[in-house]
């Protein structure tokens, strides 16, 4: 969700994946009540992100961790550039190949974090995804 204050609104986050489809992240949904996001291993996945702004920003850019028992496996910042207010702006981030083999699989923390061109948080949304063998992934949708 958008800091308060900071006149950004996130309306939207996906994952785009090469096996299922769009998946929506329900915002603010991250609690540990809350079903992680299932993912095959090797899948190639894309954030989408959708976007208000009530205020000019410059230098937006994306910043994603993943991180498994407290431990950070990966993080990415990806420069998306300057904005001018309104929206609502889409964006879909570089592709990434999760990991693949059964030593990978197993339960994810997802922190995805925006922040202007000062370093100022202007959202951060995280979530839990699980990781999940090739046999045991979910099937695509016909």
């Amino acid at each position: 969700m958008g800091a308060s204050g900071s006149g950004f609104r996130l309306l939207d986050v996906s994952l785009h994946t090469d096996g299922r489809g769009r998946l929506r992240v329900a915002l603010g949904g991250g609690s540990a009540d809350t079903a992680p996001l299932l993912l095959a291993e090797g899948s190639v996945v894309s954030v989408g992100l959708t976007f208000r702004l009530e205020r000019e920003v410059d230098g937006l850019a994306f910043e994603a961790e993943r991180a498994r028992d407290g431990l950070v496996l990966a993080a990415t910042r990806t420069l998306l550039g300057g904005f001018r207010r309104g929206g609502p702006y889409e964006v879909r981030l570089p592709p990434e190949r999760m990991p693949v083999g059964r030593t990978h699989c197993g339960l994810y923390r997802v922190t995805g974090r925006l922040t202007d061109g000062r370093g100022h948080e202007l959202a951060r949304e995280s979530h839990r995804v699980r990781l999940v063998h090739l046999e045991g992934a979910p099937v695509a949708p016909a």
